[in-house]
């Protein structure tokens, strides 16, 4: 092979290499642009503030940190009959702003075609600070709290998966779904993170007695106020203890034993434990809102703060479960004079957080 033959072989390489590379870099129309980076997902940070007045948070925030599209999604849930299997029912049906976020029509929670339920309904307030939820504490977990009343049958009466399939195939929420968690997708896991976004911003914590447990400026009590907090920090905080009003413990507060709707005795907690200790006790409530939360009681048997003060008084039930605070000197129930009840029940009417009820950022748009 002559030098000339070699020169034009390595010439041919060379050539080659170099339209190689250029078809790497260009394509039939041109140069191939380089793939773009990915957006980063980041929603909105939603600024939620402890009170002053209030211990930390139960709540771990970290898992499911609040954003202000995490919030609107679950505000948009919470008043959507989507998770009711007719439509009818809504979170916000048995949860009433004005109840404090209770429900005053009817002594049991109702739902889905009228069906009477066996309990009380509670508020939904500061949720951020409950270690459980439901009279007999059944759901420990803020985020698993949805399914009970969504799949009972006497509530909701639908079932997740089905609750979900709806919303995947809704035409607003796949968008409102995208705008707080980056993705369409519609899970389980954000489904209900999404709700308990939403209900952890529910904080009740500017009533009249906050004011004053702050020291903030013109906040005060009247006299009667005051000796109503006097009486009730000697007669009622061992169990409705510290800002929250309730040391989340379960009790025997010596009711009645009454039949519920399904005509079984009501045993409480002991439906949850099987441990004979927890017979006929229920969880301590909070007295937040308490003025406006009737009827009182895990069955909604008094109307009034009257009527819950005249059974602590004069019909507290002697049984081997009951509490003994309830119970000293071998004599039952809590000695208040006429003028005590009227005094206590005074200062339980300046936990009413009037802000909280009315607050346009937990009612329907």
């Amino acid at each position: 092979m002559t030098r000339w033959q070699h020169v034009g072989i390595l010439a041919a390489i060379v050539f080659y290499g170099v339209m190689v590379g250029c078809q790497n870099d260009s394509g039939k129309d041109g140069p191939i642009e380089p793939e773009p980076k990915p957006v980063e997902f980041k929603a909105t940070p939603y600024n939620w503030k402890k009170p002053a007045n209030f211990d930390d948070p139960k709540y771990d925030f970290t898992k499911n940190p609040l954003t202000v599209e995490g919030v609107a999604l679950g505000k948009t849930l919470f008043y959507d009959g989507i998770l009711s299997r007719d439509g009818s029912v809504t979170c916000a049906f048995c949860h009433q702003s004005f109840s404090g976020f209770a429900h005053n029509d009817h002594a049991l929670s109702h739902g889905i075609g009228d069906k009477i339920g066996t309990r009380n309904v509670p508020g939904i307030e500061n949720v951020a600070w409950k270690t459980a939820f439901f009279w007999d504490g059944g759901i420990a977990d803020l985020d698993l709290l949805p399914i009970s009343p969504i799949q009972n049958p006497v509530e909701m009466g639908d079932s997740l998966a089905n609750v979900l399939k709806k919303i995947r195939t809704s035409g607003q929420y796949p968008a409102l779904f995208k705008a707080a968690f980056g993705t369409e997708d519609v899970t389980t896991e954000r489904f209900l993170k999404a709700l308990s976004q939403f209900m952890l911003t529910m904080v009740s914590a500017n009533s009249r007695y906050d004011k004053y447990s702050r020291k903030e400026t013109g906040a005060a009590l009247t006299d009667q106020e005051a000796r109503g907090l006097a009486l009730f920090k000697q007669n009622c905080s061992g169990c409705h203890t510290g800002e929250q009003f309730t040391d989340q413990s379960y009790r025997n507060n010596g009711l009645r034993m009454q039949l519920a709707n399904s005509k079984d005795f009501d045993l409480g907690r002991y439906q949850i434990t099987l441990n004979l200790n927890d017979y006929n006790k229920f969880r301590v409530p909070s007295l937040r809102n308490v003025e406006r939360t009737s009827p009182y009681m895990h069955d909604g048997r008094f109307q009034t703060l009257e009527q819950v003060l005249d059974h602590y008084i004069n019909d507290v039930q002697d049984t081997p479960q009951l509490d003994p605070l309830l119970k000293k000197n071998g004599k039952t129930g809590v000695a208040l004079t006429a003028a005590d009840k009227s005094d206590v029940i005074t200062f339980l009417r300046t936990l009413t957080d009037n802000d909280f009820i009315t607050d346009r950022r937990f009612q329907p748009d």
